[in-house]
């Protein structure tokens, strides 16, 4: 009896100490946002509207990752995330369960992370935080059409991403899309980029190319994805933020270019009018932003984006200039809640009305505007759980 008293006592007391040991082992978090708010558009294409809607500054989201340590400093990883609209309950990304993100893979402290699943693309994790809009302001400030994908549009289906471990402030990495498909290059796609950080420096590039995006509903960018469905996509560019004090400075340039393109997929227009062809589609974004933190609880900052449209049509060739000018104020209420204004206008100049490309249309707002000329305001509460 004495004996099967001790080895129980032995039993617990040894559970006790290697519990903390098996829970430490692994972790699982579960997160969220939702950012919902009120849009005033002057010019909708039919006319002024006022709208309720979702996942501006952020997207609304709610997700889970986690790990397990494996033993020898690796871990495995996975992330899923879910993309949805406040206002309606309707999920996002073309209605996928995780459409945000949903991934698995190893990582190791001393080789790096390689994920395989659906995830961002190096334009979005290493150049997008030196813009407005892929940082602190969101969809309303993305470039036109967010022809870069610095706010992310789309993301990358079928991918296996390598990501380098940090090397004295110094991060690189890379993405490979397969197509899925019997013909190997038919929507695939594949970018690289990397980032060095010291104290208040930011400085980042990155390269994306994706052939037939929006071709099919199988591979790397599909059609309801796409922020352009074409030929060809490539897109590459730099940046540059320094924060000093309570003030943070950025300059970023982007290129994109498009071959054959036909329309936009994430909004569900053609690109070109009635009878008219477009054979090339290219962007170079210019953008200026800064940013002051007032207090700890308030900060404001602004944007100013020139863009060079460079569009080839069966009717000729276009080069409209847009200027994109937006304003942010946001308040927290606590750690995890706040209140935000923000507003954007944009102007087209030298347009030809030979295709919806020549009308202003800001990122996020219901339609394009009847003329150059737009302008959308926002206020919106977010929490962060």
């Amino acid at each position: 009896m004495k004996k099967n008293l001790f080895a129980t006592a032995a039993f617990t007391a040894l559970a006790s100490l290697a519990a903390p040991s098996a829970f430490a082992q692994s972790s699982v978090t579960l997160y969220g946002v939702l950012d919902e708010g009120i849009d005033y558009t002057n010019n909708a294409g039919r006319g002024a509207v006022w709208e309720m809607a979702s996942g501006y500054a952020q997207g609304s989201r709610w997700g889970l990752k986690g790990s397990e340590d494996l033993g020898g400093g690796m871990k495995a990883v996975f992330q899923l995330e879910n993309g949805f609209d406040v206002s309606s309950g309707r999920l996002g990304q073309g209605g996928r369960m995780f459409g945000r993100q949903a991934y698995a893979g190893l990582s190791d402290g001393r080789f790096g992370t390689v994920t395989l699943g659906r995830q961002y693309d190096s334009v979005v994790d290493y150049l997008a935080p030196t813009t407005a809009n892929g940082n602190w302001a969101g969809y309303l400030f993305a470039h036109p059409y967010d022809n870069d994908n610095t706010d992310n549009s789309f993301r990358l289906g079928n991918s296996v991403k390598y990501t380098s471990p940090d090397i004295a402030g110094f991060q690189f990495g890379g993405v490979y899309s397969f197509s899925n498909d019997t013909n190997f290059a038919n929507n695939r796609a594949y970018s690289f980029g990397g980032k060095y950080s010291n104290g208040g420096l930011l400085i980042a590039a990155a390269y994306l190319q994706s052939n037939n995006p929006g071709a099919g509903s199988t591979g790397a960018i599909t059609a309801n994805d796409a922020s352009f469905i074409a030929g060809r996509m490539r897109v590459f560019g730099a940046g540059i933020n320094y924060t000093f004090g309570s003030a943070t400075a950025g300059f970023a340039y982007t290129n994109s270019n498009y071959k054959d393109p036909t329309g936009n997929g994430y909004i569900g227009i053609p690109l070109a009018a009635s009878g008219v062809t477009l054979n090339t589609l290219k962007y170079q974004n210019f953008e200026v932003n800064g940013k002051y933190q007032f207090t700890p609880a308030f900060f404001v900052g602004a944007q100013y984006v020139y863009t060079m449209e460079n569009y080839d049509a069966s009717t000729g060739s276009v080069k409209p200039k847009i200027h994109s000018v937006g304003l942010m104020a946001d308040y927290n209420l606590s750690t995890r809640t706040d209140v935000y204004v923000q507003g954007e206008f944009q102007k087209v100049a030298g347009s030809s009305t030979q295709s919806i490309l020549d009308n202003a249309f800001i990122p996020g707002v219901q339609a394009p505007s009847s003329t150059g000329n737009q302008l959308a305001v926002r206020v919106a509460l977010r929490h962060q759980f």
